[in-house]
Formats: C-alpha cells, structure tokens, sequence
C-alpha cells in the first residue's frame, strides 16, 4: 500500500490570520509530506506492507509506528479546522463536555492547560473511551490515544514546527488560536 498525502479541505491561506499560508506550507506541505515520505520507504518488505495506519500505529513501534502515527494525527489536526468553523459542540458531545468538564468553558480551559503544559514535543487530546466518557491527554512526540483504547475527537499539534512561524516560542498565544479555527460540526461528527 502506498500511502499519500491527504488533500487539505481549504485553500492553504484560509486560516488567516490564525495560522499563516507560509504555516501551512511549511507543517502539511514540508513536515506531513516528509512523514508519508518516510513510511512509504519504511513499510516495502516489513509486516506492514499492506496495513492501514491504524493498524500500524496499533502494532508498529520505531520509525514505522512514529511516521504512520504523525501521518494519522497530522490529518486529523488538519481536518478539525475551517476558515468558517462552528464555534461551540451542540446535541450529544455538549452534553458529554457538561458532565465530564463542568462546562464548555472549564473543558476549553483543560485542555487548553493540558496543550500548554506538554513538556516538549507531542500533542494535547481529547478522545472518547468505549463508554462516551470524554478524557483530555498529552501525548508526547507521535503518541496517539488509540493505542490507550480511546477514540480521537480533538487534537492540539504542540511540535514547533506547528505554530513557530507564527507564533514563535509563544504556545499559549498559538492555542489561543487554535480555538478560533476549530470546526465542532467535524468533532460531533467523530463523536
């Protein structure tokens, strides 16, 4: 199986000015491409061959499982965004943030910490376990929560290389961002 880059759902200048065109050129043009790269001279020959990346990320470990992980995340993060993104979850994941969080806002402020907080390279989640119960965590260098048994809804991408051109040392101001471009209609849909 060759596995390819995934085309972006919007114009690559579309999340101005919360992340910049040079941004997205660099993270899902560069970085994203080199992790597709890299699996497809990875996988020939291995017990991966012809798996999927979840299949890979479930069983791989090493440079396989790193670059099939960063390849299903880096989609996942990118698919969250719209340049005219529903603000705030509705219907059943509103409710289920109300019960697990308190609040939307207590929710936002958690995962906002959780994101902010992430020693070096990784990424801040928010997943489902196979009860619906939601769970905020961090997950360092290409960590994915799949591999805990939780179901992805969300993620904040907290490698440099996701905000530096932007936002340069400055995380919090590039989450702050985040939450401006997060469409919850793609997130009640995983849900």
């Amino acid at each position: 199986m060759k596995f390819e880059l995934p085309k972006l759902p919007y114009a690559n200048n579309a999340l101005e000015p919360h992340i910049k065109e040079q941004t997205i050129n660099y993270h899902y043009g560069k970085h994203h491409q080199a992790y597709v790269n890299n699996l497809n001279n990875l996988v020939p020959g291995t017990e991966f061959e012809n798996s999927t990346l979840e299949d890979i990320i479930m069983k791989a470990d090493g440079g396989i499982f790193n670059n099939a992980a960063q390849i299903w995340n880096h989609t996942f993060y990118f698919e969250s965004f719209s340049p005219s993104p529903k603000s705030a979850p509705t219907g059943n994941l509103e409710a289920a943030i109300v019960r697990d969080f308190g609040s939307f806002d207590a929710f936002k402020e958690q995962f906002t910490k959780a994101a902010a907080t992430l020693f070096g390279s990784g990424w801040a989640w928010l997943s489902a376990d196979k009860d619906g119960r939601l769970h905020i965590t961090q997950e360092s260098n290409a960590g994915n929560p799949m591999r805990n048994g939780l179901k992805p809804l969300l993620t904040c991408d907290v490698w440099e290389h996701a905000y530096y051109l932007d936002y340069q040392n400055v995380r919090p101001s590039y989450i702050g961002s985040f939450w401006n471009i997060i469409d919850w209609a793609v997130i009640e849909r995983r849900y």
